[in-house]
């Protein structure tokens, strides 16, 4: 029988938003040392944390500094210092998810060329340097319109894509290395998150759809189990998986997928930190993603992804034409409703479409836990 000591490993983690946050919740239950490091004195977690520290995980040297009193480093944003952690990793300080993956997943097209390598079903890409080279190969007829084009580094929350229905929209894409795709055939946007441990040891979560905001195109449902046959539920797993083994990630990935209405599926993207699509696992049976990437940080066994309750989440984004000083609006009364579980991600600021927090509902059924969502859209809202 092994044994664990409370608080004996140090873990440090990049970024301190609502995944931080989310995570320090849980690392209280396991009474992990949880440190943290974030440029936003004001950022969710550093009201909750007594070991946060104000610094740039972007700068060699903050990550640096911050990493060498730790045992373990990882992250809840994979847009960090990628030498910094090489560094740390020489140092003897264990890095998961280890900076190689962290440095693929950090440039769409490595992302693309990584699925195409190892078999893994995509878009058919093209990569271009800039836009010149883009400009010339829509002027040879390359591929058709509509495409998508993507920025290879910086983009998230649907930031830094693009739709191109006609030569005239390329204005509106800068003039850095992208990726373009072919446009999918979407029929539902699903996700599976896995949890692989340093053994390789490895579990994934049943899989979810997600449902798009249509202006700010980032997600605003989530719906477990996933709306699509059990076949390709089970094909998808298998194919997040195989992308994990691939990869070798010590940790969370989130792999994001189209089903296609000819069936088919295809990876869009994948995130090898907690994640949005995975805010359900806090309610509906399974074990937390939060929980465990702390348990694959402190070298503890793996927890289940299977639910056990239907489940929705419903995030509550900043209302359009306000900002400035949150105020929320309606909680008195959703917070009546069966199967309600709020979150609030302590943003003193909102603005349009910016993500403040979210509702978890659980349910007998989808259908259940579809008309608490609508009736917690009538009337919750976030204002100044």
């Amino acid at each position: 029988m092994g044994s664990y000591l409370p608080r004996s490993t140090k873990v440090g983690i990049l970024g301190g938003g609502q995944l931080g946050k989310m995570l320090a919740q849980e690392a209280s239950r396991f009474d992990v040392d949880l440190s943290f490091l974030d440029p936003s004195a004001s950022c969710p977690v550093s009201k909750i944390s007594p070991s946060f520290t104000c610094g740039d995980f972007n700068q060699y040297d903050d990550v640096l500094n911050f990493g060498r009193p730790m045992n373990v480093v990882s992250v809840e944003i994979e847009h960090v210092n990628v030498e910094a952690l090489r560094q740390l990793e020489r140092e003897g300080v264990r890095v998961y998810p280890q900076p190689e993956v962290l440095s693929l997943i950090q440039d769409k097209g490595l992302q693309k060329q990584f699925y195409r390598k190892h078999g893994l079903p995509t878009a058919d890409f093209d990569l271009f340097d800039g836009k010149s080279s883009l400009r010339s190969a829509i002027g040879s007829n390359a591929f058709d319109f509509p495409f998508v084009v993507k920025l290879r580094k910086g983009g998230y929350d649907g930031r830094g894509v693009f739709i191109i229905s006609r030569p005239e929209q390329l204005g509106q894409v800068p003039d850095v290395p992208v990726l373009v795709e072919s446009m999918a055939a979407i029929d539902k946007e699903i996700a599976v998150i896995v949890a692989r441990d340093r053994s390789g040891n490895a579990t994934a979560y049943s899989p979810v759809s997600m449902e798009f905001h249509p202006e700010a195109n980032l997600v605003e449902d989530i719906l477990c189990p996933a709306e699509i046959p059990p076949t390709a539920a089970e094909s998808a797993t298998h194919i997040a998986l195989k992308a994990a083994e691939h990869l070798g990630v010590t940790g969370l990935l989130a792999v994001e997928m189209f089903f296609n209405k000819d069936g088919s599926l295809w990876i869009n993207e994948m995130a090898p930190r907690p994640h949005n699509s995975g805010h359900l696992t806090l309610n509906n049976g399974a074990a937390s993603q939060f929980e465990n990437h702390l348990r694959i940080l402190c070298d503890l066994p793996l927890g289940s992804g299977t639910w056990k309750l239907h489940s929705m989440m419903v995030n509550l984004l900043g209302e359009p034409g306000h900002e400035g000083l949150a105020v929320y609006h309606g909680l008195d009364e959703i917070l009546t409703l069966p199967g309600v579980h709020l979150y609030l991600y302590g943003k003193d600021q909102t603005r349009p479409h910016r993500k403040m927090g979210h509702i978890n509902i659980t349910g007998d059924s989808a259908e259940s836990c579809r008309q608490t969502a609508s009736a917690i859209r009538k009337k919750i809202k976030i204002t100044t």
